[in-house]
């Protein structure tokens, strides 16, 4: 039995990928070619082939272009997973960058540039100087957009070894394709970049690109137009010119560069002071935004969002237009809802009549949202134009008379906002409003109708049984229907204090007592007390005059506008986000709104500190939510330092600006940790003291002021940073100098760019009594979590007890995180990477070094060599695996020159305080 199951499973199949490698070294060309291509069909459905990779690389070397553009295709997949491998199609990519036929010469460039393996950095760098200057210009324009690919896997090699500056020489090349990639290269470049001057437009510049643009493909115009649309002219006649060159770019095919070209002549109105120049650009504007309309609906919706920018920065551009933004009856209904807001922004006195008959049809539709939304722009139009406001009413009691649920709901709610534009206008139509009573079922439409009962309770007859009707079902509304009938009861008692007597009792007994909502409790014991302690201050505060509200078309605030518009064809200005924050978390930071309705008498939204924090980070990557993991039950207060200490500046006391400060670093009174004094010290450091001996350096810091007792209620907090036996500490002394007791004290570290955080709990005798002072050592680490600061070496640090929380950062010096081993023996292998940033420096007014070997091994720098007695080659390595080497090189006795090479760039300046402080010591 067992011999025949195993005869019955048994196979010869070895599987799909043994039968790939066999086929991939066939001794016949073609064969080999379709199987490369089997491997990349199976790649491209997600199949691992990795197993492969060797395989593959081997058919690199062919005269076959379409063999070679596969096999470079796989290389760019698995280059990540198989880095080591990589390194065997190498000769054949630097044989490739020498091949007489510029295709294959440009292909293994750009296929160089694509792998992103610093391994193969090294070798891309010579041939990619010779793509930067080869004759042909399909090799120049591919190398050009390489540098910017090797600008973001390694910034400080593109830079110098000079292939940004050759980039930007090639500006003035005679193939206009090289220059829009170089252009698109030092656009990239410059947006990663911390100099911000890579890529600047000059007039000579200028020059170079308005002759490229009519030469240029459609991508190419599209990045020259980007580049333009920076360019700040130096008058108005360099403006017209410019705009002269531009406007044929309007009548192109693509929509791509037809939007930026509308982007560039609005960029350059504001310079155009020409009153007949600038009738011309905005009659030259409509046309192309209007073809646009025509494409498919993808493009309809990016088309129209960009236009409500434009309408909204200049309304007079499709003033005659407004036809073509009627919908169609296939319109998407994304396409359908832009399309309206157009509408209501178009809408003027000349054609509101033209606008009420189209949105009333829209109104008899059967996509309940957009009939919604089209009732509601029939009551903006009321608001917006002062002389067409009875015609919507009489529109919008004609809706109402069609006693469709969801129509006359939404008709009611925008009636309120048109009687808070236009008071005592309109009140012969409430009347048609309170037979509907019954139908309401939205708290939205109910609390408008209670609204205009409470307004008009003077007028209406009947408005103690109408305000009744919603009473008897009070527990279960809606809490903004309950603050509604709280203040109409109380408006209805003081216009009819007769009748009304009883219903305001009831309400306020039912929002005081039966109510859990602490809005509605607070404003029914505000009218309470206003009603029994002055009720003509009642009458003055609730029934006061109202300001009319106004028109607001607007969809994002003013200046937000004008960053979009240097943004348009962009996400951002499909968004109407600041293009700062589409890379990470959102933030509305603008009044964003799809429509304009009334904002009621609600409630006001509970803050939700989380949430704002993380909108802050996102804006300004700070990272500060994780502060607010300290669920310490106290209150949130901000503490200010004094004029000695290194934290944050005087602030009010609230949410907002507490989140505000979290980035805000030291404060201005006095330099950082680690920042040369005017005197020439180093921050008062008293760097070299021993704290005894042990397996690693020890030393310590004068403490400073971080939290005073004026501002933290109380508690007053010194610190500095220490090392002992070779462990970073953070060394605080606690003071009480409040009259009550202290407890319940805790520490939390942000992330920070070393990832510092405590290695334990912070002990505080507990509890502190008044007037008590205590000293904690609190021993550090660096397991937490990690993200660039700027400075880089600034911690951000909470600390709690019983009274409150309290804020304040702190920088760092770079040598407290030294670790016990420097990496002696590595210098060598790390002095000659010349993947390394580099930086040279002196250290001058030292008036004579002395046992500088002494004072570096002391303070955790490792002596690695000494070459000869001026010469010293050292390496720094901190606790979480950054390292500095450097050579220092004494001259005349009293300077140091030194030469310092790291990984991380941002380390080199902090290692240049720290050792001018150890010298000078």
């Amino acid at each position: 039995m067992a011999a025949r199951a195993q005869k019955f499973f048994s196979t010869t199949k070895k599987g799909e990928n043994f039968e790939l490698k066999a086929e991939l070294n066939s001794e016949y060309k073609e064969k080999r070619k379709e199987a490369v291509k089997k491997v990349i069909a199976n790649m491209t459905i997600g199949k691992d082939v990795s197993s492969l990779f060797a395989d593959v690389v081997k058919n690199m070397q062919t005269e076959d272009l379409e063999l070679k553009k596969l096999v470079y295709l796989y290389l760019i997949n698995y280059a990540r997973t198989q880095p080591e491998l990589v390194i065997l199609a190498v000769n054949t990519f630097v044989k490739d960058t020498d091949d007489v036929n510029p295709l294959i010469r440009a292909l293994a460039i750009r296929t160089m540039g694509l792998l992103r393996v610093e391994r193969i950095v090294d070798y891309l760098l010579e041939p990619l100087k010779k793509g930067l200057r080869d004759e042909d210009p399909y090799v120049r324009k591919t190398a050009a957009l390489c540098v910017a690919k090797l600008f973001d896997l390694s910034p400080a090699i593109a830079m110098d070894n000079g292939l940004v500056a050759i980039v930007q020489e090639m500006l003035s090349d005679r193939n206009p394709m090289v220059i829009a990639n170089a252009v698109a290269a030092l656009a990239e470049i410059s947006g990663a970049s911390v100099k911000k001057d890579v890529f600047v437009v000059n007039n000579t510049i200028l020059t170079k690109l308005l002759a490229a643009i009519n030469e240029c493909t459609e991508w190419g115009q599209i990045c020259i137009l980007n580049s333009l649309a920076t360019y700040r002219p130096n008058d108005a006649r360099e403006a017209r010119e410019i705009v002269e060159r531009v406007m044929p770019r309007l009548q192109h095919a693509n929509a791509s560069v037809v939007m930026n070209a509308v982007k560039v002549l609005m960029v350059y109105l504001n310079y155009v002071n020409d009153e007949d120049t600038t009738k011309q650009i905005i009659r030259k504007l409509a046309p192309p935004l209007v073809t646009l309309l025509s494409s498919e609906p993808e493009l309809q919706y990016v088309a129209l969002r960009n236009i409500n920018l434009i309408l909204q920065k200049r309304p007079d551009v499709l003033n005659q237009e407004m036809r073509v933004f009627f919908t169609k009856y296939n319109d998407p209904p994304y396409v359908k809802y832009e399309k309206l807001e157009v509408i209501i922004k178009l809408a003027s006195d000349k054609n509101v009549d033209q606008v009420l008959s189209e949105l009333k049809e829209y109104a008899n539709e059967v996509d309940v949202d957009f009939v919604r939304k089209s009732v509601r722009a029939i009551g903006r139009c009321a608001v917006k134009i002062d002389s067409a406001a009875e015609k919507c009413i009489n529109v919008l009691l004609d809706l109402i008379k069609t006693k469709v649920n969801y129509v006359v709901q939404e008709a009611i709610i925008v009636i309120k906002d048109i009687f808070r534009k236009y008071p005592q206008r309109y009140e012969g139509i409430i009347p048609a409003l309170c037979e509907n009573l019954d139908t309401l079922d939205e708290p939205e439409a109910k609390a408008s109708l209670i609204w205009i009962i409470g307004e008009y309770a003077d007028r209406i007859e009947n408005a103690d049984e109408l305000l009744e009707h919603f009473l008897e079902g009070f527990k279960d509304e809606n809490a903004l229907v309950q603050l509604q009938l709280v203040s109409a009861a109380v408006k209805l008692f003081l216009k009819k204090p007769g009748s009304a007597q009883e219903i305001v009792q009831r309400v306020l007994n039912m929002a005081t007592q039966q109510n859990d909502n602490p809005d509605i409790r607070d404003r029914a014991y505000i009218y309470w007390r206003l009603l029994s302690s002055n009720p003509q201050a009642a009458k003055a505060v609730v029934l006061a005059e109202k300001p009319p509200i106004e028109a607001d078309t607007a969809t994002v605030s003013e200046s937000l506008l004008d960053e979009l518009i240097q943004n348009i064809a962009t996400l951002a200005s499909v968004y109407h986000k600041s293009p700062s924050l589409l890379g990470g978390t959102a933030v509305d930071v603008s009044a964003v709104r799809g429509e304009t309705t009334l904002e009621m008498d609600a409630e006001e939204p509970e803050v939700d500190a989380r949430s704002v924090a993380q909108q802050v980070n996102a804006a300004v990557g700070g990272g500060i939510e994780n502060l607010l993991d300290l669920d310490f039950g106290g209150p949130i207060t901000t503490a200010t330092p004094t004029s000695g200490g290194a934290g944050l500046t005087p602030q009010k006391s609230n949410i907002d600006d507490l989140l505000g400060l979290m980035d805000s670093g030291p404060g201005p009174s006095t330099p950082p940790y680690g920042t040369p004094t005017a005197s020439g010290g180093f921050g008062g450091f008293n760097f070299g003291s021993s704290l005894g001996g042990g397996s690693g350096p020890s030393f310590s810091f004068p403490k400073t002021s971080l939290l005073t007792s004026a501002d933290a209620q109380g508690l007053e907090l010194q610190g500095t940073f220490s090392r002992k036996n070779g462990q970073p500490y953070l060394e605080l002394t606690f003071g009480n100098r409040s009259g009550a007791p202290m407890s319940d004290f805790a520490i939390q570290f942000n992330v920070n760019s070393f990832g510092v955080a405590p290695a334990a709990a912070l002990q505080v005798p507990s509890p502190l009594g008044p007037g008590a002072t205590v000293d904690v050592s609190l021993p550090l680490n660096t397991s937490g979590g990690v993200q660039r600061m700027e400075p880089v070496n600034l911690l951000q640090i909470a600390v709690k007890n019983n009274v409150g929380v309290y804020y304040f950062s702190i920088s760092i010096p770079i040598h407290v995180l030294f670790g016990n081993d420097g990496g002696a023996g590595a210098f060598g292998s790390r002095w000659g990477d010349f993947a390394l940033s580099s930086q040279q420096f002196t250290i001058q007014g030292l008036g004579g070094v002395q046992d500088l070997a002494g004072k570096l091994r002391r303070n955790g720098v490792v002596v690695a060599q000494q070459p000869n007695p001026t010469t010293f080659q050292v390496t720094a390595q901190t606790i979480n695996g950054e390292f500095v080497v450097a050579e220092l090189n004494i001259s005349s006795g009293s300077g140091v020159a030194v030469t310092a090479k790291a990984k991380n760039a941002d380390l080199i300046p902090l290692f240049q305080q720290s050792l001018e402080g150890i010298l000078r010591s």
